[in-house]
Order: C-alpha cells, then structure tokens, then sequence
C-alpha cells in the first residue's frame, strides 16, 4: 500500500500532465489483488451479545473437541427436530379446524334448503298414502328422496319405535298391555334430521305398559285411614256462656 501511496504522490508532484489516482484492486501487471484491498475485504468479526446461545458455527472449528462438537450438532437436531414438530402439529390443527367449519357450513346451508321443502315432503308423503304417486310423480318423489340421502337427510318416525324425547314430540297419551315401555302407537307427522341435528320431530301419540298406570290404595289392599276422633262435647254445667232455647237457666 505504501508503494501506491508513494506513486499517487508522486504523480500529483509530477509537473504538467493530468493526475491519475489508480484505485484498481487488481493489478494489471501480475493480476494479483493489492494488499490494501485484501484488507479492506476481510470481515470484521463482530461479537455475539452476552445472552445468545452458542451455535456450532459459531466456534471456531479448532477450539473444541470432537465430542464437543457432536454434543453441539445433537443439542441443534433437537431444536430443529422439535420446531418442525410444532409446526406439523400446528398445521394439522388448523386443517382439522377448517375441515369442521367446512363441514359444520355446508350442514347448515342444506338445513335451510331441507327446511323449507318440508311442506312439499309431506305432500309428496300423503299422496303416496292415498295411492296418488304415480307414473312421473313417482320419479320425482324418488329422485327427490335419492337426493335427500345422499345429503345425509333421514326421514324416522314408525309405529313401535321406543319414544324418546329429544327426537319425538307426544300429541297424546294411552296405556296398553301390548307394550313393555313407553312406544309410539301412531305417527300422526314424520320427523327429519341431518346426521345428529333433528330438522323436525316426529309428531305421535304414545302408549305407557299398564303396569305404570296409577292404581288406588284400596285395590291395592291397603287399610284407610283411621278416621280422626270425634271432640267431646262439653256438659251445660261447665258452661259459662248464656243458654238458647226456652231462655231459663241452666242451673233450674
């Protein structure tokens, strides 16, 4: 560097003639970078704060051990094996969670449309009833209940179905020895629902074992209740009020 310093110094000094300051980093002559650029390209090491962990390229390789230096490749596997861990995880959830929301959307978008056919259903229902699904009527009603099931739309509600409550609505209420528990004997209106979700209940009328019908206590063989006893009437002589009747005294 000294010797360009000394050129540049020299051709400023130099009399008459333009000044040429060659700032090349390679010498044209023996292609060789020039020492002060060689300098000026090294990196100038910078010092990791107080509190950062030590990385294996952080550690110069000649001043640890190999098994040092294992132990630091391990140590490093480990938290990458686990960050990747955590976002796999965190990417199924997220998946998980779209695919519910997908899918609790799309039950909630044929639930309207179910809802308002139902009129149209029972129609459809009460035609065939009478005998009056017939010829193209009949393949409408099919394809339209084929599309039903597909969707995952049931239709329930039969005579000897044991009644429960979350999916029956009871209109009326008998005893019968032909049954062992509370059953449906009628469906006066069929019921709907999408998988788990009850679009309608069924409308019926149920029956109880007669077993479960109230029975008096004297049928029974239980003793009535003994009648209270009668209060005693006080005698005239311990009377202290006046007397009605004829008006005498009680003591004549």
């Amino acid at each position: 560097m000294s010797d360009d310093r000394e050129n540049e110094q020299e051709a400023e000094h130099a009399p008459g003639g333009p000044v040429v300051h060659d700032k090349r980093r390679i010498d044209p002559v023996t292609g060789a970078v020039r020492p002060w650029a060689a300098r000026r390209d090294e990196p100038v090491p910078v010092a990791p704060p107080p509190d950062a962990a030590v990385r294996p390229e952080d550690v110069p390789a000649g001043s640890i051990s190999d098994s040092d230096q294992i132990t630091l490749l391990q140590m490093e596997l480990a938290e990458r094996t686990s960050d990747l861990q955590r976002v796999q995880a965190e990417y199924l959830n997220y998946r998980r969670r779209v695919d519910r929301d997908r899918e609790a959307v799309r039950d909630l978008a044929v639930a309207g449309v179910v809802s308002d056919l139902l009129p149209v259903l029972d129609g459809i229902g009460r035609a065939d009833e009478h005998g009056e699904l017939v010829g193209g009527f009949r393949s409408v009603a099919d394809a339209l209940s084929g599309v039903l099931t597909k969707l995952g739309v049931e239709l329930y509600g039969e005579v000897g179905e044991p009644f429960d409550p979350l999916r029956h609505e009871a209109l009326m209420h008998a005893y019968s020895d032909e049954v062992t528990q509370t059953t449906c004997i009628q469906v006066f209106q069929p019921g709907y629902r999408l998988r788990e979700r009850v679009l309608r209940p069924a409308r019926v009328a149920v029956a109880d074992p007669t077993e479960a019908l109230p029975v008096p206590p004297a049928e029974l063989g239980a003793e009535p209740p003994a009648e209270p006893p009668a209060e005693p009437v006080r005698s005239t002589e311990q009377s202290t009020g006046p007397t009605t009747g004829t008006g005498e005294d009680s003591t004549t």
